[in-house]
């Protein structure tokens, strides 16, 4: 076999992410909290409790992630925690956001903070939540309160995650908290309010840090017809994909609402991105009408739970479909959830390979952010899904360094990946990344 070395540029993040209430424990002000108490909403005897107790302690998980060589992670911060009550901050709550991270910077590790991550304050949720218009005023508040009290050490800031996810996930198929109201009516309220409160949280970002970069993190998927798929099977697999990667994206990029949510524009939302970012999981399949089958065909490779199918070209492809608008790339979030550790490291130098081709097609990807540096709580399905490059037991807080999180170490400090990597790691993709 061939021995190369695919070396990205110097000024590349290597990156790791997480989420507030995945990995802080007791945010107890928040409406994901109040639905965990309720029977047969988490999985049985599941609850995040501590979860990976970083409200207190993570500054010991950021010295690990300084070690494996990373310079830049992505965290989220709690509005429950920061607004526990309307209209009342809690500088407890911003005082502990500023110690982790000037933590980040002793470290030399580049923070990128997310305002809005699937949670919010249970008393918004009893307002009404984001398909009423009260949150836009609200949202916008936050988000000026935080610039103001953190903006000094945070060059990026993502302000949605995953806002088509969030929308589906709550108002539709109920795996999330459901607010009020829900169906599809107040799905689309929802995603059109969550757009009016990115743009009034980009302007309120720029007024107070005129140099912060400001993007969003949106779930790019690849849809596919089945193997005995018809054509509109095709076409339908090729409509919601440009629906669902790219609805939001251009609203946000020329300011106008498209079919099925509505028309007409957002004020100040066209053009308020200054980077786009990526969460990339896998291949999912569809029929006509439908959103995803659950039947996998023959061969797939899946992550636990049959989360997707592992589909290292579709990275590439998302990039792609991303460069499109002009901006920036960052690759937010990309993993998958494998207790055993048993795909990882060829999922990890798989997926690199198709970013290190678009970086050599000059194509604007600056940096990689993997989800996620350890064990959390897994959202609806509580602890049964293990993501992390560091393995974490729930019941004792353990923490181990897992063989992938080994070569994410290696990978960092190299700032590549090389066929070396290959042979050590994950032997079975040397013919098929490094031919000879």
């Amino acid at each position: 076999m061939a021995q190369a070395t695919m070396y990205f540029p110097a000024d590349f993040r290597w990156g790791t992410a997480t989420a507030a209430y995945q990995v802080e424990g007791e945010n107890t002000n928040s409406d994901w909290w109040v639905w965990e108490q309720q029977a047969g909403k988490i999985a049985e005897g599941h609850r995040s409790g501590k979860a990976c107790d970083w409200w207190t302690q993570a500054e010991v998980d950021l010295d690990r992630a300084a070690e494996m060589g990373t310079n830049a992670h992505r965290l989220s911060l709690d509005w429950s925690r920061i607004e526990p009550e309307p209209s009342v901050f809690s500088m407890a709550a911003l005082n502990r956001y500023r110690e982790l991270l000037t933590a980040m910077h002793a470290h030399q590790i580049e923070p990128m903070v997310t305002l809005h991550h699937f949670v919010n304050p249970q008393w918004l949720v009893e307002k009404g939540d984001f398909d009423t218009d009260v949150v836009v005023d609200y949202f916008q508040r936050y988000a000026a309160k935080v610039a103001d009290a953190l903006g000094d050490l945070v060059p990026l800031w993502i302000t949605i995650n995953e806002p088509i996810v969030y929308a589906y996930r709550r108002y539709l198929d109920g795996v999330f908290p459901a607010p009020p109201k829900t169906g599809w009516s107040a799905a689309a309220r929802g995603l059109r309010n969550l757009l009016k409160c990115h743009a009034v949280a980009y302007q309120a970002i720029k007024q107070a840090r005129p140099e912060a970069q400001i993007g969003v993190a949106k779930n790019m998927a690849i849809f596919a017809a089945p193997a005995d798929g018809h054509a509109g099977d095709r076409w339908w697999a090729g409509w919601l994909s440009r629906l669902y990667n790219h609805w939001w994206l251009s609203a946000m990029h020329d300011g106008r609402l498209r079919f099925p949510l509505g028309r007409g524009r957002i004020a100040g939302l066209a053009g308020s991105y200054d980077f786009i970012g990526v969460n990339y999981y896998g291949r999912y399949y569809t029929r006509l009408l439908r959103l995803t089958e659950r039947e996998w065909p023959a061969g797939a490779v899946l992550g636990d739970g049959n989360f997707a199918e592992i589909y290292p070209e579709g990275i590439f492809e998302a990039i792609k479909q991303a460069r499109q608008y002009g901006k920036p790339i960052y690759i937010t979030a990309n993993g998958l959830p494998d207790r055993a550790d048993q795909h990882r490291p060829e999922f990890l130098l798989t997926h690199l390979r198709e970013v290190w081709r678009a970086v050599n097609f000059s194509w604007p990807v600056m940096g990689y952010y993997h989800w996620t540096l350890l064990d959390n709580f897994a959202w609806d399905r509580g602890w049964t899904q293990r993501f992390g490059l560091l393995a974490m037991d729930p019941k004792t807080g353990k923490r181990r360094l897992r063989r992938s999180g080994e070569l994410y170490r290696d990978i960092c400090h190299l700032r590549g990946i090389s066929s070396q990597m290959a042979t050590e790691y994950a032997p079975q993709i040397l013919p098929r990344m490094f031919p000879g």
